[in-house]
């Protein structure tokens, strides 16, 4: 079982930038694929970025890239969103997610992920 906890969310104005932290408990962290989605008021939650186990492939929504970077420390059982040129539209409900999987791939499905953090805030103001 792996728990997650996000933090690092606030309030930024438009161009800023805000790092995001995802700390998990459990021995199996470096087994698990990490993700960040986010939710927006009144819509549904969508895949921001993806890193496969060992860190070494990452993904990106079209929305984010080139923005956002996603990275990861199995040592310190954290992962990383760093936000960068922050839009109003970025503004949303940001979760952590993992999956503890056998290979070292990229998950963007929501459905397939396991553990959940509570999510932290980001609003952005123009």
């Amino acid at each position: 079982q792996v728990q997650l906890v996000e933090s690092g969310g606030g309030l930024v104005q438009a161009g800023g930038s805000l790092r995001l932290f995802c700390a998990a408990s459990g021995r199996t962290f470096s087994r698990n694929v990490m993700g960040w989605f986010r939710q927006a008021t009144g819509k549904e939650r969508e895949f921001v970025a993806g890193i496969t186990r060992s860190g070494g492939a990452t993904a990106y929504a079209d929305s984010v890239k080139g923005r956002f970077t996603i990275s990861r420390d199995n040592a310190k059982n954290t992962v990383y969103l760093q936000m960068n040129s922050l839009k109003p539209e970025d503004t949303a409900v940001y979760y952590c997610a993992g999956r503890y999987s056998d290979y070292d791939v990229i998950i963007r499905s929501s459905y397939e992920y396991d553990y959940w953090g509570q999510g932290t805030q980001v609003t952005v103001s123009s």
